[in-house]
């Protein structure tokens, strides 16, 4: 894919991506998984639709379920169960179900261990619904006793838990130069919403920790922090101070733009899309949710996990899948020459908690 650069006034007020289709598959891998007998042909859905379905089912079965995924390739909605009565509510609803050994009590449980034993700087973990199991991540500042300690507490869990190693080194992505920028910062327009009928937008909550004006690449003030959460959360608000447009769409990079009509919850195995200043356009897969990271900067819990790239100044950016806003880039490790892991703010949170509306 070939991105043109577009006017940078455009690039500092609008948040950008394009939207990817629901193509690549998942693969399936867990040793201690299962598939009951099937009763019923699963729906074919949209990954937006198999997250509402995902909310629904998980409300309805409470601790019977053991988290869900969408398979891409097939277009269904996976659910992970614990006992066949769920599997068959399961299929009756639409979707997959797969038994599995490991409740989401027994995976929250290892996130509660993890938490009070292993909240080392330069960690993450996020529960992998697809391998049935809570991924731990060291990047390359864990060594010594540190990794030691980490490995022993993620030994103790057993087949809940499983360590794996970055090359990359996790901290929020900021930088100096242009896009929204501010007292020598610079970060990325997520998206434009609306609060009490006044236009505001959304960014990264490290970027307005720092940050309290914002002006785009020309030097023109266009904003000021209205409401911010950092750590603990990702997310700013920031209100419009000047008559700038500020349409709900992201930039595509390409002289076009694609319109964001609403928010939408991610699911494992969504196909998503990133943008920012630095590096505008990436592609990639959600990998995991609720997300715990621990920058040196502080602990944020919540976080979507995914496989696409990010770099310094992508902070704030946009995470969309066709015309749904999904999240915020928060920070993550590597780079979009050699890859890495990114995590992104869920965007229906930081609505729900700043009273605003995508528009």
């Amino acid at each position: 894919m070939k991105h043109r650069r577009i006017p940078r006034r455009r690039a500092a007020l609008a948040g950008a991506g394009v939207a990817a289709l629901i193509a690549a598959g998942v693969t399936f891998q867990s040793a201690n998984a299962s598939e009951p007998a099937k009763t019923a042909a699963p729906q074919i859905l949209s990954a937006p639709a198999a997250g509402k379905l995902a909310s629904t089912l998980a409300a309805d079965l409470g601790t019977d379920a053991a988290g869900t995924y969408y398979d891409a390739r097939s277009k269904n909605l996976v659910v992970n169960v614990v006992d066949d009565t769920a599997a068959k509510a399961v299929e009756a609803a639409g979707a997959k179900a797969r038994l599995v050994a490991n409740s989401l009590a027994e995976l929250d449980g290892a996130r509660t261990t993890l938490r009070q034993d292993a909240t080392i700087p330069g960690t993450s973990w996020a529960t992998d619904p697809v391998g049935n199991k809570v991924v731990v991540t060291a990047d390359r500042t864990v060594t010594g006793a540190e990794l030691a300690k980490l490995t022993k507490v993620v030994e103790g869990l057993g087949e809940k838990a499983e360590l794996r190693h970055s090359k990359g080194e996790f901290k929020p992505f900021i930088a100096g130069g242009d896009a929204i920028t501010g007292s020598g910062g610079r970060c990325s327009l997520g998206f434009n919403v609306v609060k009490d009928g006044q236009p505001y937008f959304l960014t990264a909550g490290h970027c307005t920790q720092a940050i309290s004006t914002w002006s785009d690449s020309s030097g023109t003030v266009i904003g000021q922090n209205a409401q911010s959460s950092f750590p603990g959360n990702d997310f700013g608000l920031v209100k419009y101070t000047s008559g700038v447009a500020h349409p709900s769409e992201v930039d595509l990079y390409n002289g076009s733009a694609q319109q964001i009509t609403g928010a939408a919850e991610a699911t494992v195995g969504m196909k998503v899309t990133r943008s920012g200043s630095t590096t505008q356009v990436h592609d990639g897969t959600v990998t995991g949710l609720n997300a715990t990271v621990n920058y040196s900067e502080g602990t944020v819990s919540g976080l979507i996990q995914t496989d696409v790239c990010a770099e310094p100044g992508d902070s704030g950016g946009s995470l969309f899948s066709g015309s749904n806003a999904i999240g915020l880039t928060s920070g993550g490790s590597g780079d979009c020459t050699s890859g890495g892991e990114t995590f992104f703010q869920p965007v229906t949170e930081a609505l729900s908690a700043t009273g605003a509306q995508i528009g």
